[in-house]
């Protein structure tokens, strides 16, 4: 998907026989989870002010008011894959461009909200007095990189929740029975599905997730996150305040 916590689209077979022909996935198996500290929400007042008017910003979906919450120069897309940034355009047409602002009914807005809900940030290293939501949990960075080496996967095959616990159901559904609780950790990815295995908005989709005893089963949306999710970031000039500095897409 183009702006979600991973890229990951589920196909449904059309036949018993096409099915038959599919290969036929490994066994789960057990791995030793890897720890993580969840960040800590910002306490600084003027921030969460100017996030709580980028929200109002989003609900109302004005543009005009939205380019007044950036900063005029030196804009930034990170990870523009596709070659779209153009420096000679306003910053609200690259960052309306690289959130996909208008599309599939103004779901840009919808993540702009998301986004600016995000209280936790992190310096970006590269660009000094600058700072990116949502911040990034603590974790070994030695014991995941073994954590991969040892199940074969890579970094967007992991996950980690947003809440001390979160429950993990047998299917797709509100209703379905809990088969795990997930701690603060990461878990293994193994897809994505919506609601009752249906076709669903991006948003909407659960994760299909592998416990560390190998359990299989469905994280709700929105209780996730990636390492490499996307990311608004944000400065403040002490003049002006605090303004939207650029994007981080997701992906690596």
């Amino acid at each position: 998907m183009r702006r979600s916590i991973l890229f990951i689209l589920v196909a449904l077979s059309e036949t018993a026989p096409m099915a038959a022909t599919q290969p036929i996935s490994p066994p789960l198996k057990p791995y030793v989870p890897v720890a993580i500290t969840l960040p800590a929400a910002s306490t600084d007042a003027s921030f969460a002010a100017f996030r709580a008017e980028l929200a109002a910003v989003a609900k109302s979906r004005v543009y005009v008011a939205l380019g007044r919450l950036l900063q005029s120069q030196g804009f930034f897309w990170d990870r523009d894959f596709a070659r779209a940034f153009d420096p000679r355009k306003p910053a609200v047409d690259n960052l309306a461009a690289a959130i996909q602002l208008e599309h599939r009914n103004g779901s840009g807005w919808t993540l702009l909200a998301a986004l600016a809900a995000e209280a936790a940030v992190e310096p970006m290293a590269s660009r000094p007095g600058v700072v990116c939501a949502p911040a990034s949990p603590g974790y070994d960075g030695v014991a995941f990189a073994r954590l991969l080496d040892a199940t074969h996967t890579g970094g967007t095959d992991w996950a980690y929740p947003r809440a001390a616990e979160t429950p993990v159901l047998a299917a797709p559904q509100p209703a379905a029975a809990m088969v795990a609780t997930l701690g603060p950790q990461f878990v293994r990815l193994l897809g994505f599905e919506g609601p009752g295995g249906q076709p669903a908005p991006e948003r909407k989709l659960w994760a299909r997730v592998a416990t560390p005893d190998a359990k299989s089963g469905f994280v709700a949306p929105g209780n996730l996150m990636s390492l490499t999710a996307e990311r608004l970031c944000y400065i403040n000039n002490f003049v002006g305040g605090w303004r939207i500095a650029g994007y981080v897409a997701a992906g690596e």
